[in-house]
């Protein structure tokens, strides 16, 4: 689920870089490109290891990308792909694991707290009736409650099916229609797209960010109360009791 969530904000960044650019400057991204083609052949062919040249490169890429007109947060995005993951001496000492453990604990509890609460602003009038009932709040709660769930179950479905993965022995299709529907929980990066579809239309930011809370209320509780009932570890085993595993018996020799 972890994963799901990280993969999902990353899509959403991925959004805002498409669709939310107003201006665009092909030489501050050609230079912003250049600084993340010189980073990741500091990872694959020199091996650095050190993460000052990539946090400084990561800086330079972030001012590059702000002025080229593409939202800065797909810089955040390609500095993550060019930070070595791992070192062959130990992978305690990688880069990845090492920027991981430093930004963990600000993250969580000061970052992502306070980007939650400066993008949320919300404001609730006597019309909150109305403005959960309307066309783009309606939307805002069915894709978030319907569509997210199914969206994911689906593909995973199709994934499994088609022989492009398949789920670990100790998963069932109970805990993945259970992730769907936590993958309905969209509050940070949903309130930040909403600040940015509606800029100047306060009614319309209102309107969708009391939809986006009231829809990951839902989901989440959902999701919850069928992963208590469904995805306890009695369920698990009883499904890995059904399964019938083929077995080839070695001769020794």
């Amino acid at each position: 689920v972890v994963a799901f969530a990280v993969i999902d904000d990353l899509g959403a960044i991925i959004v805002i870089a498409i669709f939310y650019t107003a201006e665009f400057s092909l030489l501050f991204l050609a230079g912003a490109l250049l600084v993340w083609t010189i980073l990741l052949a500091c990872n694959r062919y020199f091996k650095v290891i050190s993460l000052v040249p990539y946090l400084l490169g990561g800086a330079l890429m972030w001012f590059l990308m702000l002025k080229s007109g593409v939202h800065a947060t797909i810089a955040g995005v390609l500095l993550a792909f060019a930070i070595p993951y791992s070192a062959k001496e130990d992978d305690e000492d990688s880069p990845s694991h090492k920027l991981e453990h430093y930004l963990h604990k600000p993250v969580a509890f000061f970052l992502l707290p306070v980007f939650a609460l400066a993008n949320t602003g919300l404001v609730i009038g006597s019309d909150w009736s109305h403005s959960l009932t309307n066309a783009n709040s309606l939307g805002i709660i069915g894709g978030l409650v319907i569509g997210k769930p199914l969206g994911i179950t689906l593909i995973s479905f199709i994934g499994v099916s088609t022989g492009i993965c398949r789920l670990p022995l100790d998963l069932n299709w109970k805990h993945v229609c259970g992730a769907g529907l936590l993958g309905g929980i969209g509050f940070t990066m949903s309130i930040f797209i909403t600040n940015l579809a509606f800029v100047g239309d306060v009614a319309a930011i209102d309107g969708s960010k009391m939809a986006i809370l009231l829809a990951s209320l839902t989901a989440g509780t959902i999701g919850f109360v069928w992963l208590k009932l469904l995805g306890s570890p009695t369920a698990i085993d009883d499904d890995m009791e059904s399964m019938d595993f083929d077995v080839t018996e070695v001769p020794n020799s």
